[in-house]
């Protein structure tokens, strides 16, 4: 389907370019949300008449967008979530998990159509999204995905939290090797049996 683009869309163009796209695509979103008008005479007729003011309204909230921007690009936001030993979350983080951090740290003008999340996050770590404020500008803020809110110091300094886990882990095996035990046998069940004998 050939229609007019009435606001700039990646990939696709900018306002005013006529545009072939998918029939469903154009039907299910573009048209119900204003994003586009049909491509026939009378849409162009009426399209060129508002141009003017069509583009002054973008510019408007273009320059507005920019604003906010500033107040939003690099943001930080730490979500709390439970994982198993491997890192993956129990459930994962989804859009409206990072709008809901973003509005519970005083920014109110991101919504869920602004956020650009490729895929939910499933595991611990430190991951960059992208937040389209308007079609023209585009912030990243950074999502920390941590266990506790030490674990999130630790990973917005640049520690690998999980590498650092198994580390520790490793060397706890070390730790609890008892030298004087004999072979086969389990340093803890000595432990066990040191005092049975003591009472015999």
């Amino acid at each position: 389907m050939e229609i007019i683009l009435l606001e700039r869309i990646e990939k696709l163009g900018a306002i005013g370019d006529v545009v072939t796209v998918k029939d469903g695509y154009a039907r299910n979103f573009l048209l119900p949300n204003k994003k586009a008008l049909r491509s026939n005479n009378a849409n162009k007729a009426v399209f060129e008449a508002n141009r003017a003011r069509i583009e002054a309204e973008n510019a408007a909230r273009r320059s507005d967008a920019e604003k906010a921007a500033e107040g939003v690009n690099g943001k930080q936001i730490v979500l709390i979530r439970q994982s198993s030993n491997s890192g993956q979350l129990y459930g994962s983080v989804a859009v409206r998990d990072v709008v809901d951090a973003l509005h519970a740290d005083g920014i109110t003008n991101v919504t869920k159509a602004m956020v650009v999340l490729e895929r939910p996050i499933k595991t611990l770590g430190v991951f960059d999204v992208k937040v389209a404020l308007h079609p023209e500008v585009a912030v990243t803020i950074t999502v920390n995905v941590a266990r506790s809110p030490e674990e999130a110091e630790l990973q917005a300094q640049g520690v690998d939290v999980m590498a650092e886990m198994f580390e520790k882990d490793e060397t706890g095996f070390t730790e609890d090797y008892d030298p004087n035990a004999e072979p086969g046998e389990i340093a803890a069940d000595t432990e066990e049996e040191a005092p049975a004998e003591t009472e015999a």
